[in-house]
């Protein structure tokens, strides 16, 4: 096994367990949900969370559980007795379709689902991932798991050019150009389904949203190292984001 593949296998077992950390993936839902990431390497490879354990938890997971997959779904390496996961078809068909994608992540979250089912498209009502949902996200109109190859590329076309597709009444799926994208994209999406319901739970369909003219002051202005009061302190750069990523990462890390 070379460097770079336990290096992936790593870095996606933290994965799995961040979406743990973050309250996606807990309780019933514990064994629920995969992260995956492209080998850099060779990019028609990807390593995901498998299928199989005999303890099945994404909280769990450790570099020797993840697996090697083709960009047809098929097993490439693994453990003995371990598979790749029932729903490989939503990773293979995904980096099959879209070069750009390096990462994917599904989980199961409650107010996502919940909102799903609703019928209900999210509208940004927080500033964490408020552009995510600034326009109505595609939803994949069935509940059933993905597993054949006609499932995962309507999957991936219901996804188009998107970052985020609903699956109704099942989940998600974020993708990202990292582990960090798509993970923290799923914990902002599920942060904004929250406060859907909770909105439409008090008032009914017809909540109030952050109108477009404030989500563009948030991201029509000059970088904060533009500014004169940051130019001196912020001479090497602009100011560095991943803290809370890298919080969860190195939570998740304790004991591997």
């Amino acid at each position: 096994m070379t460097s770079e593949l336990t290096d992936v296998r790593r870095e996606v077992a933290i994965a799995n367990r961040v979406l743990a950390n973050l309250g996606l993936a807990t309780g019933l839902l514990a064994g629920l949900g995969h992260a995956s990431m492209r080998l850099p390497g060779n990019t028609d490879r990807f390593v995901v969370k498998g299928r199989q354990y005999a303890i099945d938890s994404l909280a769990s997971m450790r570099p020797e559980d993840m697996v090697e997959c083709d960009l047809e779904g098929y097993l490439v390496d693994a453990a003995p007795g371990i598979i790749q996961c029932l729903e490989v078809k939503i990773h293979s068909c995904i980096y099959q379709t879209r070069p750009d994608i390096q990462s994917i992540v599904h989980v199961h979250p409650r107010f996502t689902v919940l909102m799903s089912v609703l019928g209900r498209p999210l509208v940004p009502m927080c500033m964490e991932g408020v552009t995510l949902v600034q326009k109505p996200l595609p939803v994949y109109p069935h509940v059933k798991t993905i597993q054949s190859h006609e499932e995962g590329a309507d999957m991936a076309k219901e996804l188009g050019d998107d970052k985020i597709v609903l699956l109704f009444g099942h989940g998600a799926v974020t993708t990202g150009a990292s582990l960090e994208d798509s993970v923290m994209s799923m914990a902002r999406l599920e942060e904004q389904a929250r406060m859907n319901y909770y909105a439409f739970s008090a008032m009914g369909p017809d909540y109030p949203r952050i109108p477009d003219a404030l989500i563009n002051e948030i991201t029509d202005r000059p970088n904060v190292e533009e500014l004169d009061h940051f130019k001196d302190a912020l001479a090497g750069g602009p100011p560095q984001m991943g803290g809370q990523w890298n919080y969860h990462v190195t939570e998740a890390a304790r004991g591997l």
